[in-house]
């Protein structure tokens, strides 16, 4: 009788930030997690949405047992309206999860064939051969979650992306007993988020920007608007909160933000903030007591910032004299056009506040030191590095070296058996990447409910 293997098979998401996939195999039937995509600028106003080839498990749908989603960052779910008619497989996530993918299956026709089985933050639960256990960790998004995925093989912690956020203000804390008693299985592997591994020190907390929002807007002229990552619900609060403290006004500018925020308070959140103004009557308002959350904080022409930086948003605008604060940071690749969307607005004589003059952004991922903390209570066999560009995941493993702990650095493509043995690369398949053909047919929103 043959000894059981287990693999990894990332298909997108190693050696690249975006664009996540992975599989894992076992007992002939594959497990997949997460289904995202990638953004890249191809012209002054254009970007392409790209998504990976999934063509190896395509061809073998009949043996994928599921899709888990970590979180709802579209470089994790992005791609489920465009791999699923091809995979159609029961799709595993959270209530946040599931209503940021509301609209997107209702636009593409797909929200009542989807099946969406809903998940606790907390929960344990088997598809085919594996055991699955989600443990709550935080991110720059709500119900994010770790997972483990246990076989008769051997077991392996997925971290997602992660950061290890003594107070994220909204959300669940980082279960660190959870993920101390994850020493007490001999993991064969932690597969692991890359994006800052090659930044020592410990990334900052949301809760630490709170009374820094405040002091800059606080004796600012006119107009503020606050452009950020519109799926950060925490940092959206966050704004909210400080604009009422300092009597502005916060008005919701962009779609992938109000779309953001119904998500929010369909699954629970945003519900104790003051009051948001419609954009309709941002007109009625003194300029002194505006402060408009925008879309926008990479440069995007036809987001809410870029627009008001061109004169072109058909609701508000921006004049001499008012503020932008980028409470974001530069995603690489994005820094010529939020250069632009910047050189736009000081020509305008408006103000530009990025987090290189104040205290307006903290990341999302893991610093070193959060990495080191991470593998001391997991105390896994391997580290794998994903998440991140060439240089980052080699910066990643060196670090788990250095550590005492074994590391591999993969590819995507790259077929990893994790056991029996030591983690090695058996096998290599071809990838790619396809673009997503935006002449999709919209249909329109339709309720429904998930089911548990």
């Amino acid at each position: 009788m043959s000894t059981p293997t287990l693999h990894f098979l990332p298909l997108g998401g190693a050696g690249e930030i975006g664009m996540n996939l992975n599989l894992y195999g076992f007992q002939n039937r594959w497990l997949m997690v997460d289904c995202g995509v990638m953004f890249e600028r191809t012209g002054p106003e254009t970007q392409a949405v790209l998504f990976p080839d999934a063509s190896f498990i395509v061809a073998q749908r009949h043996r994928l047992e599921g899709l888990v989603l970590t979180h709802a960052h579209q470089d994790h779910i992005g791609a489920v309206v465009d791999l699923w008619p091809k995979l159609k497989c029961p799709v595993y996530c959270t209530r946040f999860t599931a209503e940021m993918l509301r609209e997107p299956l209702a636009e593409a026709g797909l929200l009542d064939k989807v099946p969406i089985r809903l998940l606790d933050e907390r929960e344990s639960w088997k598809v085919g051969p594996f055991e699955l256990s989600r443990i709550p960790i935080t991110h720059s998004i709500v119900e994010m979650g770790g997972l483990l995925i246990k076989t008769s093989a051997g077991s392996v912690f997925h971290t997602g992306d992660f950061k290890l956020d003594p107070d994220p203000l909204v959300g669940l804390h980082t279960d660190e007993a959870a993920l101390k008693r994850l020493s007490e299985l001999d993991l064969l592997a932690v597969v692991s988020d890359s994006t800052n591994a090659d930044k020592e020190g410990w990334t900052g907390s949301e809760g630490a920007l709170v009374p820094h929002l405040e002091e800059v807007i606080r004796d600012r002229p006119g107009r503020v608007a606050v452009a950020m990552f519109s799926t950060n619900i925490a940092r959206v609060r966050s704004w909210i909160l400080a604009a009422h403290a300092v009597g502005r006004s916060p008005v919701l500018l962009g779609r992938s933000l109000e779309k953001t925020v119904r998500a929010a308070q369909a699954a629970g959140y945003l519900r104790d903030v003051p009051e948001i103004v419609s954009a309709r009557d941002f007109g009625l308002l003194p300029p002194e007591n505006v402060l408009l959350l925008c879309t926008g904080s990479q440069g995007e022409p036809k987001a809410a910032l870029g627009r008001l930086s061109s004169g072109t948003h058909r609701s508000a605008y921006l004049e001499p004299g008012d503020t932008a604060v980028f409470s974001s940071r530069c995603i690489p690749g994005c820094e010529v056009s939020v250069e632009q969307v910047q050189l736009q607005l000081r020509e305008m004589g408006v103000s530009v506040v990025t987090d290189a003059d104040a205290f307006v952004h903290v990341s999302g991922h893991p610093c070193r030191d959060e990495l080191r903390a991470l593998y001391s209570w997991i105390q896994a066999r391997t580290v794998i590095p994903v998440h991140g560009t060439p240089s980052k995941m080699k910066a990643h493993a060196e670090l788990a070296r250095s550590e005492g702990f074994k590391s591999l650095t993969v590819s995507n493509g790259d077929i990893v058996q994790l056991s029996p043995g030591e983690p090695t690369i058996v096998r290599r398949i071809r990838t790619g990447r396809h673009v997503r053909r935006e002449d999709r047919p919209r249909r329109p929103r339709r309720s429904r409910r998930f089911s548990r």
